[in-house]
């Protein structure tokens, strides 16, 4: 793999840009907590929504359909399909009412649905379980997927011409050490520009992720000829293409075809009730939890009006859920063909941008990558900030 000057100048200016939209918004995000969490309660749905989805669409997100694909064909991805239900019903029942409660965060609705000491015990624990402990797994494991990325694209990147650096008994490669000064660019720029910027930049990461995405799947189905080349080069593996799991009366939860470890998803009965009838409402998820909740529910807080925030929950689910998976799991697929003795199908989604992209577009999907991780890890930190200062600084700590 050769990285042009091309792929470069398209990477750094994708860095200018990122950066520039922040420091445009830093004047308007600094004048109240409302507009900073909240950008003033002024997104336009479309905005809303698109911010909304690039949040969802972090590093690790094509890796892991690209392993549900390769385990279980394209009925692996009802394993997370099954939220719509959860999503749709956020859309018409309480997308409206999220944006009419007028408060700053999910957690916030605790003292208006319950009072007492409870419910402010209840308010500033979620402030630390999910706005600290559950936002630093989530961060975690983006880390770890962005990691897996640099080691595949960038195999012997060094750091003051070291691969790692050992602080304190402890190494770091240099691969992680680039990702963490990339959160820290995050970091500056999220905290000048508060969730207008933010939005508006994950609207542009967005754009450029899903372009990357689509050009990857094109160039990659095209290596293999086409459409039909790729059902030729699959013909052993017919199950792979089926987009109904195999619904079975056996009491096990999920299994595989019993001739190898991979195979058509198949669900047991208890499965199928477990997904369809207990999963998507009984789960923690934003977005697919019913009523919304966490970086969700902070977008349709955000929105110019009740009428904005549904449009944006439901250009959310339609994007999330039926759109941005599909130029995945074509790449899946033709990585399947390509890397069939691949331990880690994950990295696979990565190997084909690396070996198969010509300049400009290889530098084009690294910056796609580079804006899905950012995106994630911005609307991350202004959404975890937002429970510590709302809910558990100010009721707890400096009270009035």
């Amino acid at each position: 793999m050769h990285i042009s000057q091309l792929d470069w100048a398209i990477i750094i200016i994708y860095f200018i840009f990122s950066f520039a939209i922040s420091f445009y918004f830093s004047k308007k995000a600094g004048k109240d907590t409302s507009n900073f969490f909240l950008s003033g309660r002024n997104l336009p749905w479309w905005i809303a929504g698109t911010s909304m989805v690039a949040t969802t669409f972090a590093a690790d997100t094509p890796l892991a359909v690209t392993e549900l694909v390769s385990k279980n064909g394209i009925a692996g991805n009802w394993l997370w399909w099954n939220m719509v239900f959860g999503g749709m019903l956020t859309v018409f029942f309480f997308a409206r009412l999220w944006r009419r409660a007028n408060i700053l965060t999910d957690a916030e609705f605790v003292d208006i649905r319950y009072e007492g000491k409870p419910a402010k015990f209840l308010r500033g624990f979620r402030a630390v379980y999910i706005g600290i402990l559950m936002n630093a797994i989530v961060i975690a494991w983006v880390n770890l997927a962005m990691v897996k990325i640099l080691k595949v694209m960038f195999p012997d990147l060094t750091i003051f011409g070291l691969h790692e650096i050992h602080i304190l008994g402890i190494t770091f490669s240099a691969h992680l050490i680039y990702v963490g000064l990339m959160m820290f660019f995050v970091a500056i720029y999220s905290s000048m520009s508060g969730l207008m910027g933010v939005s508006i930049t994950d609207s542009f990461q967005f754009v450029m992720a899903m372009t990357g995405s689509i050009a990857l799947a094109y160039y990659a189905v095209k290596h293999i000829g086409g459409i039909d080349g790729l059902k030729d080069s699959l013909s052993q593996q017919k199950w792979i293409f089926d987009f109904i799991p195999d619904i079975s009366s056996k009491d096990t939860l999920v299994q595989t075809s019993q001739e190898s470890s991979n195979g058509v998803l198949k669900l047991s009965l208890t499965a199928l009730f477990t997904y369809l009838g207990v999963q998507w409402w009984a789960s923690w998820y934003p977005g697919a939890e019913p009523g919304g909740g966490g970086y969700i529910a902070q977008r349709m807080m955000s929105a110019k009006d009740e009428k904005h925030s549904l449009f944006a929950t439901l250009w959310f689910n339609i994007a999330h859920y039926a759109l941005r998976p599909w130029p995945w799991i074509l790449a899946a697929m033709v990585a399947l063909v390509l890397y069939p003795q691949a331990t880690d199908k994950g990295a696979t989604y990565v190997m084909l941008i690396r070996d198969l992209l010509p300049s400009g577009l290889l530098g084009l999907m690294l910056a796609a990558f580079f804006a899905a991780y950012m995106s994630t890890i911005a609307s991350q930190t202004v959404w975890g900030t937002s429970y510590i200062v709302n809910d558990l600084f100010k009721p707890f700590i400096k009270p009035g």
